[in-house]
């Protein structure tokens, strides 16, 4: 139903920080007129603890190195490149990832921007705890675990 060039999908427990539309305004001026790319948004938590920042730097770092960022972090992409993409897989779980490693390194950008997200699944489950179980889904979905399986283990 979206009719621009850009698309703009986060998760419901997610805002962006105000001045994000400058920046997303640009980066789809920019990236039309040159190739179909992708960006995502810096990830950060609802949360002012000392874990929280620790998380959200192992996020950047995942970020950087894997170039793999999560759903929660927002997706900003052209209408080229989803609809060359073939758009979201329909699956329950790791849809996010499935799209990014779709898009490809060279095509996603990070921008400075922070999509803030809600800690409360960390603050239920303890930090350490849901981090570890996101990483092993991640390790088991790499290894091609079915996903309906990967989604028990979510829960």
């Amino acid at each position: 139903m979206a009719r621009g060039e850009g698309l703009l999908f986060l998760h419901a427990d997610t805002s962006l920080e105000s001045g994000w539309e400058d920046e997303a305004r640009a980066f789809i001026e920019q990236q039309i007129l040159e190739r179909p790319q992708a960006a995502v948004f810096r990830f950060a938590l609802d949360d002012f603890s000392a874990r929280a920042r620790w998380l959200e730097r192992l996020v950047a770092l995942r970020c950087r190195v894997f170039a793999l960022p999560y759903g929660d972090q927002g997706l900003l992409i052209s209408r080229r490149l989803y609809q060359m993409l073939g758009g979201y897989s329909t699956m329950p779980l790791m849809e996010d990832v499935d799209i990014v490693r779709r898009i490809g390194r060279r095509r996603l950008v990070l921008l400075g921007s922070r999509a803030v997200t809600s800690a409360n699944k960390f603050r239920a489950y303890g930090y350490l705890r849901r981090s570890a179980r996101n990483l092993l889904i991640l390790f088991l979905y790499i290894l091609r675990v079915p996903v309906r399986i990967l989604t028990d283990i979510y829960k």
